[in-house]
Order: structure tokens, then sequence, then C-alpha cells
């Protein structure tokens, strides 16, 4: 399903395949929104999972990533879309991890890296809608190096999916009420 690139401002001179990834992630309209429990509760056992003091849900927009979800980083809802996290996680269907993000050549630029932060570990799994989009990742953040199992990297993917389950529920929800709000108009 691929809204009309009028309706947002943003998605002006877009490739037109980045065009309909960002309308998928707008059509849950979470971004900007609370933190809700569900996406709340899959970022504390992502980060349970890893033992990582960090682990966020979120989803990639044009020029920012949201958070849906924060473990470990109060008060912070967006970071910048630079390469070599987030937005590399969604051009790939794969975990994508970092061992020391010091020495990887992916990031070491990065301001997270860089920064006050400085991230060392990042391993991430793209949330990927069941037709095909990948709006973010489910991810976990250490400020000092590691290594993941194989088994930690599957259930990363498995929390993936879970959000992408939740965002269908929600869309449902969505799309419901709104038929909802059209019946009651057509009866008035």
């Amino acid at each position: 399903m691929t809204e009309s690139s009028n309706a947002y401002e943003y998605l002006d001179n877009v490739d037109p395949r980045e065009q309909d990834r960002l309308a998928a992630v707008r059509r849950y309209r979470l971004v900007d929104q609370p933190v809700e429990d569900a996406y709340d509760r899959i970022a504390f056992v992502a980060g349970a999972l890893f033992g990582t003091p960090i682990a966020t849900v979120s989803l990639v927009e044009r020029d920012r990533v949201w958070l849906a979800a924060c473990q470990g980083l109060s008060g912070v809802r967006e970071v910048g879309r630079e390469p070599g996290l987030c937005a590399s996680v969604i051009a790939q269907d794969d975990v994508y991890v970092i061992n020391n993000a010091a020495v990887d050549p992916r990031t070491l630029e990065h301001p997270l890296v860089r920064g006050e932060l400085g991230l060392r570990f990042y391993a991430a799994a793209p949330i990927r809608t069941h037709d095909g989009y990948r709006l973010g990742t489910v991810n976990v953040i250490d400020s000092v190096p590691r290594e993941a199992n194989p088994r930690q990297l599957t259930a990363l993917q498995h929390l993936a999916s879970i959000v992408a389950d939740e965002l269908e529920l929600r869309l449902m929800v969505i799309r419901s009420a709104a038929a909802e709000q059209r019946m009651r108009e057509t009866v008035n």
C-alpha cells in the first residue's frame, strides 16, 4: 500500500523506492508519538538478552531515526540518520553487528561513536513489514566492545518480527477506527 507522495512534504525529491518505504513508515502513525508499552517491553527484553545498557526500537525516517522505545537513554527520542548504524541496517535483511565501532570502518566517523556516548558494540535486526519494507530496527548498544552469539542474534531477529506483528495490529486498529468513523458520518 503506497500513499501519495503529495501527502507528505518530506517525500519530495526522494528515490521512488525510498518514497514507498517512507510512506510505509508513516502508515503506522508511530513516529512522533508517546512510547507504547509493547515496544518498550521489546526494547527491555533485547537489552536483557544481550546484557547491554541500551536497547531501542527505532523507525528510520528521511532525516532522522525515531526511537519508538528506548531503554537506557532517558529523554532521547530521536538521533541523526548518519550511515553506519540504523540507516545502514535497513538496507539489508540480515542482522547487522559491529563488535568494536572504534575500529570498524563503517562507524569510525559516526557521532555516537566519537561523541559522549562512546558507542562500541551495536547489533540490530531490521523490522520488516509483511509487504517487504524495512522500517527500522530492534537494536542493542554498549560502550564496550563485545561479541554476540548466534542464539542472541536469532532472538534479536524474532524481536524485530514481533515489532512488525505489533505494527500490523496497530494498522488494523487505525483502519478499523477510520471505517467506523466513515460509517458514523454516513448514518448522520
